[in-house]
């Protein structure tokens, strides 16, 4: 699905997102936060990221505050940073 995204230094951004029912958080690709200088902030704490095959994929270190909106809904969320592998976001459903 397409999501608009706004980042916390108001850039917006049209992209690629996957509503996936196993996340407990909402995810950000780490590429693509390098690539559209998405601004991020450190967390206090670390934890693991595994990958839907069980792998490990690498400790969350921060997250970049955004404003999503899909389909007229908006809501304001921190998306950990990791490496999603070339999917843009994971929206966490709970």
């Amino acid at each position: 699905m397409q999501a608009d995204v706004k980042t916390k230094n108001s850039k917006k951004l049209k992209v690629k997102a996957l509503v996936n029912l196993g996340c407990t958080y909402t995810g950000i690709d780490k590429q693509l936060v390098k690539d559209k200088r998405i601004q991020t902030k450190p967390i206090n704490f670390l934890f693991e990221v595994f990958n839907a095959n069980g792998t490990k994929n690498r400790e969350v270190t921060k997250v970049a505050p955004l404003e999503i909106e899909i389909n007229g809904h908006k809501e304001t969320l921190e998306a950990v940073v990791t490496d999603l592998n070339r999917i843009d976001m994971f929206l966490g459903h709970d």
